[in-house]
């Protein structure tokens, strides 16, 4: 992806360029070809709010109790499974590395849709999670999981560490609850018979 922006700025260039020398055969942009006024603009539209995952909604078969790991910083299956007094442990633990690409000063610095808000770059944040089930000293499940969330920056905006950082968690969370979803059967037969089946590594 980052290999292609040196094809993308001289291609954004030239549409700036084409677009100032033809900017007056063009019509005003607040008025419409008749006269009437233009359509508001369509950031001016009502936002459509995204619907949750379905992982947001998946009800494990079985409670726990955490033994490592913030309350508050949980797969919504592993939060809403939580006991104070359960045989059932969850250990989960998430790290974050945070990754930067930026375009040589050289380069952004002479090119002109820079000017008109071109990306300089990105940040990243890549989030690792890992979750262990047990019951007793056996092991129940043993799940991992990586996401990886990055956003342009330009010389007018940037993206907030904190902002990068809860999509990252957000979407390796998410994907902890997908590998509980497809493996809860599985997990329910062996909470219930104290043994887990063998060993599925992810």
């Amino acid at each position: 992806m980052r290999a292609s922006r040196k094809y993308l700025r001289p291609a954004l260039s030239l549409l700036l360029i084409a677009s100032l020398t033809s900017s007056c055969a063009l019509p005003h942009p607040d008025i419409a070809g008749d006269g009437a006024p233009a359509p508001a603009d369509r950031r001016d539209a009502p936002v459509v709010a995204a619907a949750p995952s379905a992982s947001a909604t998946l009800r494990l078969p079985f409670t726990g109790r955490l033994v490592e790991g913030d309350r508050d910083e949980l797969p919504p299956a592993i939060a809403g499974a939580l006991v104070e007094n359960s045989p059932v442990t969850f250990t989960y633990r998430e790290q974050l590395t945070h990754d930067e690409y930026h375009i040589p000063l050289i380069v952004s610095a002479l090119d002109p849709v820079t000017f008109v808000g071109a990306p300089l770059g990105d940040f990243g944040v890549t989030a690792f999670a890992t979750l262990t089930i047990r019951k007793g000293d056996v092991v129940l499940g043993d799940y991992t999981a990586k996401a990886f969330v990055s956003r342009p920056y330009t010389l007018y905006s940037s993206p907030t560490h904190r902002e990068l950082e809860t999509a990252a968690r957000t979407a390796v969370r998410d994907q902890i609850d997908e590998k509980l979803g497809r493996d809860a059967v599985r997990l329910s037969h062996a909470v219930g018979a104290g043994a887990a089946g063998p060993a599925d590594p992810r």
